[in-house]
C-alpha cells in the first residue's frame, strides 16, 4: 500500500495511523515503511491538528 492510500483527511489519518500501530504493535517508523510514507510529512500534518507522536505510547496524542 503506497502513501496515496493513506487517508487524506487529518482526523481520519490520525484514527487510521493510531489504530494500525496499536493493532499491529508497530512503531511510527514501521508504519511509514509499510506505507512508503514520509514520516516528517505525516507528523507535520497531524501536528496541524494538535497531535504529536509519543514514542513511549506508540501513538499520536
Amino acid at each position: 500500500m503506497a502513501i496515496g492510500e493513506l487517508p487524506n483527511d487529518a482526523m481520519m489519518l490520525l484514527s487510521f495511523v493510531n489504530t494500525r500501530m496499536r493493532d499491529d504493535n508497530i512503531s511510527l517508523d514501521d508504519l511509514c515503511a509499510q506505507f512508503e510514507a514520509d514520516r516528517v510529512r505525516l507528523e507535520e500534518k497531524l501536528d496541524k491538528i494538535g497531535y504529536t507522536y509519543n514514542e513511549e505510547l506508540k501513538r499520536f496524542v
